[in-house]
């Protein structure tokens, strides 16, 4: 019995932080997991970035409000779903994530928390744990299923590495050389044929 888990930035939509560093003109907002491995860096980078520049959450979500998925994300996630049960495993949080899930069919997904204050400036941010996407696979494992797993990012090779099958999809050229083992697709089509391969044998 298989279950996938996809990332979402950069596998089904684009990275939100890079729409809004192109949206605010702030290069500094343009790193993220591809760049940094180390989360906790990056967010605690992200967050000194906002105060800096007084941006709070709602310029982020009218950014995001723009956000489309990855064209042919959706008609992916739809034929995948009748392959295999699916879970979307991220970093990003529920505040951003929302109105992408209304977009790709409403997708479950398991994500982080914001800390917002009442004027709208984001002053932490809840990790649902600590390297998520690895416990949830070995979470949905110890419940029985064959997990699958596919991402683009240094926080993604956890969640690849531990599943009984794992790919990078659209991942830059330096993780996929570092992890030349990891079949690195480019097309959902791919990704979508070597799952059913797995699942139908």
């Amino acid at each position: 019995m298989y279950i996938t888990c996809l990332d979402l930035e950069g596998v089904l939509v684009p990275e939100i932080w890079i729409a809004f560093a192109e949206a605010t003109g702030i290069p500094e907002l343009r790193l993220t997991t591809r760049d940094i491995s180390d989360y906790d860096v990056l967010m605690k980078k992200r967050l000194a970035i906002l105060e800096e520049h007084e941006l709070g959450l709602q310029a982020i979500q009218a950014t995001i409000a723009r956000i489309d998925p990855l064209p042919g994300a959706k008609e992916f996630l739809d034929q995948l779903r009748r392959v295999t049960q699916v879970v979307i495993l991220s970093d990003t949080f529920t505040q951003f994530a929302a109105p992408l899930m209304e977009k790709l069919g409403m997708p479950t997904i398991f994500c982080n928390e914001l800390v917002v204050a009442a004027d709208g400036k984001i002053v932490d941010y809840k990790m649902r744990q600590n390297n998520g996407k690895f416990h949830a696979i070995k979470g949905f494992q110890s419940m029985g299923y064959d997990t699958i797993a596919s991402g683009d990012s240094f926080n993604d090779l956890a969640m690849i590495t531990a599943s009984q099958a794992g790919f990078l999809f659209r991942a830059p050229e330096h993780i996929i050389a570092d992890h030349p083992a990891i079949p690195a697709f480019t097309e959902y089509s791919q990704l979508l044929d070597a799952i059913k391969q797995l699942v139908h044998g």
